[in-house]
């Protein structure tokens, strides 16, 4: 009998990728080989860690659900090469064609791998405020990846989405009610999730992290965040969870590292604000509890430095 990957994880402990792997899948440009989460929603799991040539970008989750009557892919990936890898391994599982591609948020590794999928003649839906970020900041993204990237960034043009939505973006196709909602401010303009609310699974995006520690950018409202959650993501009720980064897993881990972590370093700055402290000790307010996360070190600083500047005028 054929058993999926996500009930294991339900009842199991966090599991913990390591950033000393550079690559499990040599055969292809995918950090890993994609996995079947429940019937029909497979996921290739990046890894927990930056983005690097030894990674080829590929540091998120690339999903795709195989419906019946096509194929919808979650994620545009890192570069040309990237997205091309990926629709290489869709093709090995079925012979559906690829009839739409989501973008998560306006980052690089959801949305520089769109010009292959336009290639194809696929539709490529975002949030609009995901779309400006692309139109804003895109030049500098494609830069920063052929960087780190090199040639394996050769192919890779801008291309944004060719369809935007401002609250929800809804497709039925075979046996999937997909829905793609923007739910509020979370970790960065535009993020959406896809709901498939007959499965009880959401695909998360960067909404909500657990094996890697979460990174709090200029643009990333903490207060908002929180808001964000528990009115509206804690709501959907999901069963099992697709995170933006790491292996899909349930709400309980979910929460426990994004919004507990958030909550978390907002007391911890909170007291230190109400101690009479500064910016340059804020940096290093006590982050033990989520120092085994992967990218805690690269991280940790900079997001308690973050919250502090926002939390000085809250």
């Amino acid at each position: 009998m054929k058993r999926w990957l996500v009930p294991a994880l339900i009842v199991g402990t966090v599991s913990h990728a390591s950033e000393d792997i550079a690559d499990k899948y040599p055969a292809s440009l995918l950090y890993d080989k994609p996995v079947e989460v429940i019937p029909g929603v497979y996921s290739a799991i990046g890894a927990t860690a930056p983005p690097t040539f030894e990674n080829a970008g590929h540091n998120n989750n690339l999903s795709f659900i195989v419906t019946g009557e096509g194929v919808v892919v979650i994620n545009g990936g890192a570069a040309y090469g990237l997205a091309k890898a990926l629709h290489e391994e869709i093709r090995a599982v079925t012979d559906q064609p690829v009839r739409l591609v989501f973008n998560e948020n306006g980052q690089g590794h959801a949305v520089l791998g769109n010009n292959y999928w336009a290639e194809q003649g696929v539709p490529i839906v975002a949030h609009v405020d995901a779309a400006a970020e692309v139109a804003d900041y895109g030049g500098s993204i494609l830069e920063a990846m052929k960087r780190y990237n090199g040639s394996q960034a050769d192919g890779t043009v801008l291309q944004g989405p060719t369809e935007t939505f401002e609250e929800e973006y809804i497709v039925e196709m075979g046996a999937f009610r997909i829905e793609a909602r923007y739910l509020g401010p979370a970790h960065s303009p535009g993020d959406i999730v896809i709901w498939l609310p007959r499965q009880s699974l959401v695909i998360s995006g960067d909404m909500a992290f657990h094996e890697r520690m979460l990174p709090i950018f200029e643009h990333t409202y903490t207060a908002d965040w929180l808001e964000t959650w528990d009115a509206e993501f804690e709501a959907l009720g999901a069963t099992y969870v697709i995170p933006g980064h790491g292996h899909p897993t349930n709400m309980d881990q979910v929460r426990r590292y994004t919004k507990g972590y958030l909550e978390y370093l907002r007391a911890q700055i909170g007291a230190h604000l109400e101690a009479g402290g500064g910016l340059a000790e804020a940096y290093y307010v006590d982050q033990s509890p989520y120092a085994h996360l992967d990218t805690f070190e690269e991280l940790a600083t900079k997001n308690a430095g973050r919250v502090f500047e926002q939390m000085e005028f809250e």
